[in-house]
C-alpha cells in the first residue's frame, strides 16, 4: 500500500494545484486510503515530532520555531500553508517526501488546530508539544473554554518527551497536573507585563484581580521570560541572562510567544544533542518576518499596508493595543465562515476607543453590518459599509491614498484580501 500512496497523493497533488484547488484535498484522499500514511512517515525523524497548538498564535510561533531550529543546523518539516488539520499536514508531507515514501528532516514542527490536535497525537505521539492559551474562539466548535483546555491536556498527556506550557494562562499552567513522565517547561512574562494579556477570565471577572477558577497556584519558574517590550525590540530573560534584540515581528501577543518559542527551540537541540547556540538564536529570532497576514506589512501605491488577524476578544484587544490608529487609515472586514467561527458575539467583548479618533474608513466581510453597529456603541466614525470584500478593498485604498494603511480582518476574510492585493503588489497567496 506505501509505494501506492505516494504516486497517487503527488499526482492528486499536481492535479489539485493545476486546478487552483485547496491544499490539503491530496492529504484528504491519503488519508482515506492510507491512515498509516503519517504515522509511517513521521516515525523515521531522529528527532521527533514537536506540536504547537492553542487557540492564538500558532502560525507565527511555528514559523518563529523552524526558523530558530533551522539557525542551529537542523533539517526541519513543517505545514508551511497553514493548514493546521491532520489532512494539512499529510498534504504537507506529500509535498516534501521522495517517491519512496522518505523524508529528509531532523524534526517535525507542526502547527495544529486544537481538535485536531487530539486525532494526530493518538496517531502520531510527539515527542515535544507547546501549548499557548485557551481563549473563547469559535463557540460554535469548540463550546465552552474548559472544553477547548481539555483538548490541549489530552495533547500534553500524550506527548513523549519535553511539555511546554504559558505560565500565565491559568487554564494551561493547569495541564502540568495531568502530565506524567514528560519534562514540563514553561515561558512567562515579566510581572509588568502580566496586565497587558489578560487572560479570558481576566476581561470577565467580576471585580480586578478576581477569577472563575478561584485562586492561581504560584507561578513556577520559566525557563523563558518576556521581560521587556518596545517598538521593535524586546529583552528576553534565560540561562540567568537578559538579551535584548531587535525585532521584525509586531504585536506584543507574538513577542510573548517568541518567549515560547524560544523554550521549545532550546528543549529541541539540547535533546538532539547539538547544545543551542544563545547568540544565533537570538540572532535569528530578531530576523523572523510575520507570518501571512498576523501583522504583515505590504506596500501599495507606495505606503505600508498591514494586516491584522483578529478571531476573538483577546486577540482583538491586543491588536489595537498592538496597532495604533494613529495616523493610520483603518479597515476593518469581518466573515462567519466556517474557518472564522459562526458566533461573532465575541465582538460585543472588545473595546474599540482607540479608534474613536480617527475612525474607520470602510467596514466590509459577511457580518460588515454587526461591525457597523458595534461601533455605534463604542461612538467610533466610520464611513462607507460595503460586504463585498474586493469593492470595499479597492475603495478603500482609493479613499486613502498617500497615508499608510491598516486592515483587521477575520482568517477568510484576510485570504480574500491578500488574493485582491496579489493582483496590484507581491503577496504569496496561499490557497
Amino acid at each position: 500500500m506505501f509505494s501506492f500512496t505516494v504516486p497517487l497523493g503527488k499526482l492528486v497533488r499536481a492535479v489539485s494545484r493545476l486546478r487552483g484547488g485547496g491544499s490539503a484535498l491530496p492529504g484528504l484522499v491519503v488519508e482515506k486510503i492510507d491512515p498509516g500514511f503519517m504515522q509511517r512517515t513521521l516515525s523515521s525523524l531522529p528527532h521527533g515530532v514537536a506540536v504547537v497548538s492553542g487557540t492564538n498564535g500558532k502560525t507565527t510561533t511555528t514559523k518563529m520555531v523552524v526558523e530558530l531550529l533551522e539557525s542551529q543546523g537542523l533539517k526541519v518539516f513543517t505545514n508551511r500553508t497553514g493548514s493546521n488539520f491532520t489532512r494539512g499536514v499529510a498534504a504537507a508531507l506529500l509535498g516534501e517526501v521522495d517517491w519512496r515514501g522518505r523524508l529528509d528532516a531532523d524534526v517535525a514542527v507542526l502547527e495544529l488546530d486544537e481538535a485536531h490536535a487530539v486525532h494526530f497525537v493518538n496517531k502520531v505521539p510527539p515527542r515535544y508539544c507547546l501549548l499557548l492559551n485557551v481563549l473563547r474562539d469559535q463557540l460554535d466548535r469548540f463550546g465552552e473554554i474548559d472544553a477547548t483546555a481539555l483538548l490541549l491536556q489530552r495533547i500534553a498527556e500524550r506527548t513523549t518527551g519535553t511539555v511546554v506550557l504559558n505560565r500565565e494562562d491559568p487554564r494551561v499552567a493547569r495541564i502540568a497536573a495531568a502530565v506524567s513522565g514528560p519534562e514540563v517547561l514553561y515561558f512567562g512574562l515579566d510581572q509588568s507585563l502580566r496586565s497587558t494579556f489578560p487572560n479570558d477570565d481576566d476581561m470577565r471577572a467580576a471585580a480586578p484581580g478576581t477569577s472563575p477558577l478561584g485562586d492561581v497556584p504560584a507561578s513556577p519558574e520559566a525557563d523563558v521570560v518576556l521581560r521587556r517590550v518596545g517598538a521593535d525590540d524586546a529583552d528576553f530573560e534565560f540561562d540567568g541572562t537578559r538579551v535584548a534584540t531587535r525585532m521584525k515581528l509586531r504585536g506584543v501577543y507574538n513577542i510573548f510567544n517568541a518567549a515560547a518559542a524560544l523554550v521549545l527551540a532550546r528543549s529541541i537541540t539540547g535533546a538532539s544533542g547539538r547544545p543551542g547556540d544563545a547568540a544565533k538564536l537570538v540572532k535569528a529570532l530578531s530576523e523572523v518576518a510575520p507570518a501571512f497576514g498576523r501583522g504583515e506589512s505590504l506596500t501599495v501605491d507606495g505606503q505600508p499596508l498591514e494586516l491584522v488577524l483578529v478571531k476573538n476578544p483577546s486577540g482583538f484587544r491586543l491588536g489595537l493595543k498592538s496597532f495604533p490608529a494613529k495616523g493610520y487609515a483603518s479597515m476593518i472586514a469581518i466573515n462567519d465562515n466556517y474557518a472564522d467561527g459562526r458566533d461573532m458575539s465575541w465582538l460585543w467583548d472588545v473595546e474599540f476607543d482607540s479608534l474613536r479618533e480617527d475612525g474607520v474608513e470602510v467596514l466590509t466581510g459577511v457580518r460588515a453590518y454587526d461591525m457597523a453597529l458595534r461601533l455605534q456603541y463604542d461612538e467610533v466614525r466610520f464611513g462607507s459599509v460595503n460586504t463585498d470584500i474586493p469593492a470595499a478593498l479597492a475603495e478603500f485604498i482609493r479613499g486613502s491614498a498617500g497615508k499608510p494603511k491598516r486592515v483587521f480582518c477575520t482568517y477568510t476574510a484576510m485570504l480574500a484580501i491578500r488574493r485582491e492585493l496579489s493582483k496590484i503588489t507581491t503577496v504569496e497567496v496561499v490557497s
